[in-house]
């Protein structure tokens, strides 16, 4: 036979609840049950465990210690895991349902989130999407703690990171944009080096801002950031007014920005290798049915 385990899902239920909320206060609050069964479950799941979960300073609530952090993370895929077998036991396996918790690459978000709710919610209208639009750093960090179940971003950085498992969904090489009335316009397509006396308008995200200028710099000569925002659309206005041209890899329906301009596209001769979007998981957890369904919906969704 196997052994018993030595906690409870209930306790594991309110030490999750108590780590998002960082009080146990606020935790009872939200469990609707009196803060002493919360401070007692949590007790008792450390004294089973014999770890200590928290560390407790007055007046500043609860810190999880690296034990906890990780209880955290693998706690979520258990109490998720639980409540598939419930279902499954009580014969309602078909429907999928629950919330899933999405991290977004933040220049990804206008072209994959849109087509991914409006598929799901005629698909999958029980699931609930959580979504977490941020750069890449911050989404490892997401996915490491627990806070998304998956992420769609670039690999920017991302193969670097041994916890993180990347599965490559679509590729998007770079390309120029220059305003409307710029004498490259009508040209279709351009090399970087054409453009080295022109001010640079640079998407000015981490991991996104090394990339861009790699390419100008491939050409040997230096590029010459003459604006920097971390907005996509903003980059887009500001070429449109003639202030620079940009290299971006995302390309939009229209040539209109925000503020009423123009953009015109033109295609990168010396591009180098484009951008890998990507699925990224944490290695070594299982997802959820119903992260594996938003998952797989993706996966047809992308061209």
């Amino acid at each position: 036979m196997t052994s018993p385990l030595g906690f409870t899902l209930v306790q594991l239920r309110y030490f999750l609840v108590a780590a998002e909320r960082g009080s146990v206060t606020e935790a009872s609050a939200e469990l609707h049950i009196a803060q002493s069964a919360v401070s007692a479950a949590i007790h008792n799941l450390e004294r089973d465990l014999q770890v200590q979960l928290f560390i407790r300073r007055r007046g500043r609530g609860l810190t999880l210690t690296p034990a906890g952090e990780r209880l955290r993370h693998q706690g979520r895929d258990l109490l998720a895991r639980a409540r598939e077998v419930e279902r499954e036991a009580r014969g309602d396996g078909e429907t999928i349902s629950g919330p899933v918790s999405v991290g977004c690459f933040v220049t990804l978000s206008p072209y994959y989130l849109p087509p991914l709710f409006s598929a799901c919610t005629r698909r999958f209208p029980g699931i609930e999407i959580d979504v977490v639009e941020a750069e890449n750093d911050q989404l490892v960090h997401a996915l490491t703690t627990g806070r998304i179940d998956f992420a769609v971003t670039y690999d920017l950085g991302l193969s670097t990171e041994p916890e993180v498992r990347g599965e490559t969904i679509a590729r998007a090489p770079a390309y120029v944009i220059v305003a409307a009335g710029h004498p490259l316009a009508g040209r279709g397509s351009v090399r970087l080096a054409e453009l080295s006396a022109e001010p640079l308008v640079l998407l000015d995200l981490p991991h996104s801002r090394d990339y861009f200028r790699s390419l100008v710099a491939a050409t040997g000569t230096a590029p010459d950031v003459r604006y920097r925002t971390q907005s996509y659309e903003t980059v887009r206005s500001l070429v449109a007014q003639g202030l620079g041209y940009s290299v971006l890899n995302q390309r939009p329906a229209t040539r209109e920005t925000y503020g009423g301009g123009e953009v015109v596209e033109l295609e990168l001769v010396d591009a180098g290798q484009p951008l890998e979007v990507r699925l990224a998981t944490l290695a070594g957890v299982g997802l959820s049915t119903r992260a594996r369904a938003v998952m797989s919906l993706l996966r047809e969704l992308t061209p």
